[in-house]
């Protein structure tokens, strides 16, 4: 066997061990457990709901006994169940725990209780799907299915009163983002109002970039700080 042909075989393993190494680290890791009662051990169905941290840029959500999804590019997932007549569970998947098969099992049991109100006072939340064109007040028709969400939710709570609270990113003019999410805000409340939501109980307040969620220079960290949240006053 000529030490050319040697040499050959050696770089062809090299390469082919490097490519293997590349796509197993790039492989997406999956998250997949039950919720079970704590006391019985039987599956309970419950609201399952998760996002990526810190930014919550990936989220989702399902009303199962059983769950599964994946870790997109390796980030932290926090995961909250809710279950009725159980006490709420909020837990933390890390992908360093994934076992070889790129998988992290996780069993959530939860304890017999009663769940805190769904909207309590002062709870915030953000309309993550809420989207504007590009540096105006219009909403996009695509975001529709969320606010309707939201009117929903103020209908079934009909002494809910909330505030709508308007972000940009830190970036540009601080007058000129001040404006904007004064003037998107208050777009989100006339279309509350056009479904039925009294004026009354929807205020506004606009903060424009004043308070970023976060100050990284990233398309990640911009998206975030654009955003309307709704924070609960009187329920």
């Amino acid at each position: 066997m000529s030490k050319s042909f040697i040499l050959t075989i050696l770089v062809l393993c090299l390469v082919t061990g490097s490519a293997l190494s590349q796509q197993q680290d790039t492989t997406t890791i999956w998250a997949e457990g039950r919720v079970l009662n704590a006391e019985t051990k039987e599956p309970v169905v419950a609201r399952i709901m998760y996002q990526s941290l810190p930014y919550g840029n990936r989220m989702g959500s399902a009303t199962a006994a059983n769950f599964s999804f994946p870790l997109i590019d390796g980030d932290k997932y926090s995961i909250t169940v809710q279950a009725e007549g159980f006490e709420p569970a909020k837990f933390l998947l890390d992908p360093i725990e994934a076992n070889v098969g790129k998988k992290i099992l996780k069993d959530i049991e939860l304890k017999k209780g009663s769940a805190p109100p769904a909207h309590p006072v002062g709870h915030v939340m953000r309309l993550d799907n809420l989207i504007f064109q590009q540096g105006k007040a219009r909403i996009e028709t695509i975001s529709y299915e969320e606010l309707d969400i939201l009117v929903d939710m103020l209908k079934t709570n009909a002494k809910m009163v909330i505030q709508l609270e308007g972000h940009t990113d830190y970036l540009g003019p601080a007058k000129q983002n001040l404006e904007l999410s004064e003037k998107r805000v208050e777009a989100v409340k006339s279309y509350l109002t056009s479904k039925g939501i009294t004026k009354t109980r929807i205020k506004t307040k606009a903060f424009g970039g004043t308070q970023p969620l976060s100050r990284d220079d990233t398309p990640e960290a911009h998206t975030a700080n654009r955003r309307v949240e709704v924070r609960v006053l009187q329920n």
